[in-house]
């Protein structure tokens, strides 16, 4: 195994003996050094030269913005994980931070004791090591990564010419695009959202693994970037096309009511997969409403969340994409999606809205 340079940094020295002695226990991490603030922690990163920083955000002289523009700017290859606090404006900066290269981030602690706050960064922090390095020695116990059951469903997952039909055929069907995605999610769906056209004729849902507010925050920054309209869902919103609908953190989503009047419903059911959204939970939903009409995207990210639901998809003869090994941050979900063979297309980030627009049959592109 080989193993993982770290540099901690934050201006907590409490913070800081806690951050590094957490990542310590990590069979393949040698923590090489600590920063109080993001000057020394650019002066550290340039002597040692880290594989992976843990990087507080809030930090005197230079905050973690600053500390990520520099390796930015000095083209290092030091892997970053954010400290973010759980607030509007930590959300707003941890999305930054992502644009910047950062790998992912993790919530700050916020408990009543030290013990507490230990057990709850080895549950969130270690997990992100692992996904950087590509191990899976520290696994949630409440979440265990599992393969998703093999099935009748046997689609090969290759590319393949789409099968021609008019474009009158592709809009006579009820269609409906469903994107799951976790880590490196919000930096991929800022290439690929702003790339889709106002005048795509079916509804988007996603369900991208975020906190609170920081599902807002995504939401605000693709409709800024983008032509369709991106909005964090709530309870009863009309689901029609036009829209980009962003599960909202914290809570679960899916699609109800009918074909004449579909409807988004967000919910407080339990997590699935240890996952709040659930990429399954949205996955079922849509299968169940819009069958065959469903055309189904996973995207970069950790552990299985969407393969039980892409399997419900196939059953429903909808269509399921997955994005390829060397467009994703970790290989995770788009992975487990094809070693069942349950991708009908694999695809680079770039080409996935052609995929897509092609799915749906937009403007005379071939759909299946």
């Amino acid at each position: 195994m080989k193993r993982v340079r770290m540099v901690v940094v934050d201006d907590s020295t409490l913070f800081r003996k806690v951050v590094r002695d957490v990542v310590a226990s990590h069979p393949a991490v040698d923590v090489v050094g600590v920063a109080a603030d993001g000057q020394q922690a650019i002066e550290k990163i340039e002597q040692l030269e880290p594989d992976l920083v843990t990087l507080d955000m809030q930090m005197p002289n230079v905050d973690g913005l600053g500390v990520l523009r520099s390796i930015k700017s000095k083209n290092l290859s030091t892997g970053v994980i954010m400290l973010s606090s759980f607030t509007a404006q930590g959300a707003q900066e941890t999305l930054q931070a992502l644009e910047l290269g950062a790998f992912d981030f993790i919530l700050k602690p916020r408990t009543a004791s030290l013990e507490a706050s230990i057990a709850e960064l080895q549950g969130t922090l270690l997990p992100k090591i692992d996904a950087f390095t590509g191990t899976s020695t520290f696994t949630p116990t409440a979440a265990p990564v599992r393969a998703c059951p093999l099935t009748a469903v046997n689609v090969p997952p290759v590319k393949r010419t789409p099968t021609p039909l008019t474009l009158a055929t592709c809009f006579d069907k009820r269609q409906v695009i469903v994107i799951g995605v976790s880590t490196g999610g919000p930096s991929a769906l800022s290439r690929l959202i702003p790339t889709l056209p106002a005048d795509l004729p079916v509804p988007v849902a996603i369900v991208q693994h975020m906190p609170p507010l920081f599902t807002q925050s995504l939401a605000d920054d693709l409709n800024r970037a983008s032509k369709l309209r991106v909005v964090e869902a709530s309870h009863g919103m009309e689901f029609r096309a036009g829209t980009v609908f962003i599960a909202p953190g914290g809570k679960q989503m899916r699609i109800a009511g009918s074909f004449v009047a579909p409807t988004v419903e967000i919910t407080d059911d339990a997590p699935e997969k240890n996952c709040r959204p659930s990429v399954d939970y949205l996955f079922r939903s849509a299968a169940k409403l819009y069958g065959e009409g469903v055309t189904a995207c996973v995207m970069t990210g950790m552990g299985d969340d969407g393969c039980d639901g892409a399997r419900i998809i196939k059953q429903a003869r909808g269509r399921v994409i997955a994005q390829d090994a060397s467009s994703c941050t970790v290989y995770g979900m788009p992975r487990v999606i094809i070693e069942n063979q349950l991708a009908d297309e694999i695809c680079p980030l770039d080409d996935l809205a052609d995929s897509l627009l092609r799915a749906v049959g937009h403007r005379g592109v071939l759909c299946r």
